[in-house]
């Protein structure tokens, strides 16, 4: 029977990629081709069988699915890219001839594009969009520090300065900042809206070298993206919240700013967004809230849901909401050394007031003079000038106080004091992981216990240990001549002994045989249980295929490996307390001497 020859690699696999003839198909240069990718989110794939994709070859090769570069030819962004090119032509023609008319015309007529119609594709609903913010809000805050150098767009920065602060707002408003933690890249914040938690890192204010092995193009491709998609994503969230977008300051708040202060530190159409970003005052609403009297839903079961559930859910509510405002009440006031606006962001979003020097920045709300102030953050060893009334403490404790949902006790973050380590909000211990003491004295806290009491107890029995000890050796010197006389007489009873003993097995020549009564030997019900259950898993184990036998191997591995990583973990930090208690040992007894 004759038939239709099959041709290799013209069906299956190697239809369905395409390499790099797909930049050919679209007739775009690399860059444009780049962006365009980077826009509406086509990323290469890497294929199960390369080899038959690549016709046999194995020489290395990026590959694109050809249903996603099929999908690329009907963008109107294409037709944008290429009347770019046109405009930029026609521009260099008109600066080589000095036509400055044409050169104003053209661009005043420059090509423009939006990217709204992507962003509805890429996520259809705004769950979606909320779930992809977290690259959005950390290139958005990254680009917010950059200097006004050439390798970025000055307008740029300033939107994205803009956006982050508007963000920064919202979650200040609708206190859903959940964690902070303080690492060496930058702060690490976590927030939940509308029940989906997002996370984001912010570097530190320090003054920024741009590095040369980074691609500032691709990444500004990406910011151009992130930055409509936050526009978008603000918006919606403002409007949840009955606040005016953009943001305006209440004017309630405004008065309490000093009228003048704006002129004074930034240019008047900078002052604005200043007085925005200075995080202290809060935002006018679009319908002012009308206080009515609290009313008491009726809460009725789901199907399914025991009365067990439904208290569990109600105690995490309360105590949420008892998160939410952990520092209301309190009045803070912020050297100037320490950083203003990390710490005025964590301290608004649970209900704090906050202000610092009015030399420092825009929207100071009171002076370091008010005796209402509770709380004084500082970052130096020590203060001349004290406020009897008012705790002075470091950063820290404000940060390690949100991540343990209360305010923890002072006295280990008094100023100049050696600080406790700042424990990662963000790691969950397993069963059989290590947890460091400092871990374990923060969950008795948050329980109610008073884990100090117990450490002054340990305190004083090492002390009396250490006079107990000290006796011992005044002891042991006064007994050392005794102990000598003692011994040398021992010495002369054990050789009496052993003549006596010789003398006898010389005598006696029949071996000496006993007779002892029999005992009743009792079974260990727990022990017989153990030893049978253990024999049922080796011989499940044994009755286990090759598969399933490998894969539980691998298992256990895993588990037992764990279990020597926490061992190991507790043994280093079990020689280091012991090598701290033998330091402070020797510095008591020099302090003694």
């Amino acid at each position: 029977m004759g038939g239709l020859e099959k041709k290799k690699y013209e069906r299956g696999a190697a239809t369905n990629y395409i390499t790099h003839r797909a930049r050919k198909k679209l007739q775009l240069s690399l860059p444009d081709f780049r962006r365009l990718c980077i826009l509406k989110g086509i990323y290469p794939h890497e294929p199960k069988h390369k080899k038959k994709v690549n016709k046999g070859s194995t020489a290395p090769r990026t590959f694109y699915l050809l249903k996603d570069i099929k999908f690329l030819l009907h963008e109107p962004i294409v037709n944008k890219f290429r009347e770019y090119k046109v405009f930029v032509r026609k521009l260099r023609k008109a600066y080589g001839k000095s036509e400055w008319g044409t050169v104003e015309r053209l661009k005043d007529n420059k090509p423009t594009y939006k990217l709204d119609h992507i962003v509805k594709e890429r996520y259809p609903t705004f769950v979606d969009a909320l779930r992809d913010l977290d690259d959005a809000l950390s290139m958005c805050f990254l680009f917010s520090t950059f200097p006004r150098t050439g390798k970025c767009h000055v307008q740029t920065v300033q939107l994205c300065r803009r956006l982050a602060v508007e963000f920064q707002n919202f979650v200040i408003a609708s206190r859903s900042l959940r964690k902070v933690f303080l690492s060496i890249k930058g702060i690490y914040y976590q927030a939940e809206v509308l029940g989906q938690p997002i996370t984001w890192i912010t570097p530190y204010a320090f003054a920024h070298d741009h590095p040369t092995d980074v691609d500032y193009r691709v990444m500004a491709t990406f910011t151009e993206f992130y930055t409509t998609l936050l526009g978008f994503v603000n918006f919606r969230l403002y409007q949840s919240l009955n606040l005016l977008y953009p943001p305006k300051i209440d004017t309630q708040a405004e008065d309490e700013l000093k009228p003048a202060e704006g002129k004074e530190y930034a240019m008047d159409s900078e002052s604005y967004l200043e007085r925005l970003s200075a995080l202290s005052a809060s935002l006018a609403r679009a319908v002012a809230p009308t206080h009515e009297d609290e009313v008491e839903v009726d809460e009725f079961p789901v199907e399914g849901e025991t009365a067990e559930l439904m208290d569990a859910k109600k105690k995490e509510q309360e105590a949420l909401e008892k998160h939410k405002k952990l520092f209301e009440g309190l009045r803070f006031f912020l050297n100037r050394e320490v950083p203003r606006e990390p710490l005025a962001f964590v301290i608004r979003c649970f209900g704090g007031q906050v202000s610092w020097d009015k030399s420092l920045c825009i929207g100071a709300t009171y002076d370091t003079t008010d005796p209402s102030i509770t709380h004084h953050i500082i970052d130096r060893p020590r203060l001349d000038k004290q406020v009897v009334g008012r705790y002075y403490l470091q950063p820290q404790w404000v940060f390690d106080s949100v991540n343990a949902k209360l305010c923890l006790p002072v006295a280990d973050y008094f100023p100049g004091v050696l600080l406790p380590p700042h424990l990662s909000p963000f790691v969950t211990e397993k069963e059989g992981d290590y947890v460091p003491p400092e871990k374990l004295k923060l969950l008795a806290l948050q329980r109610g216990e008073n884990p100090e009491e117990e450490s002054e107890e340990e305190e004083e029995e090492e002390e009396e240990e250490e006079e107990g000890d000290n006796d011992k050796e005044e002891e042991e010197e006064e007994d050392e001549s005794e102990k000598e006389e003692e011994m040398k007489l021992q010495k002369m009873e054990e050789q009496k002994m052993e003549e006596q003993k010789t003398q006898s097995t010389q005598n006696s020549k029949v071996l000496p045989v006993k007779v002892t009564a029999g005992k009743v030997r009792l079974e260990d019900k727990q022990r017989l249980e153990q030893e049978q259950q253990n024999e049922e898993k080796r011989l499940a184990i044994m009755m286990m295929k090759k598969r399933e036998k490998y894969l539980y191997k691998k298992i256990m591995f895993g588990k037992k490996r764990k279990i020597r990583e926490a061992n190991k973990l507790a043994e280093k930090r079990k020689a280091h307390d012991a090598a701290l208690k033998e330091q402070k040992k020797k510095n008591k007894k020099a302090r003694q001497a």
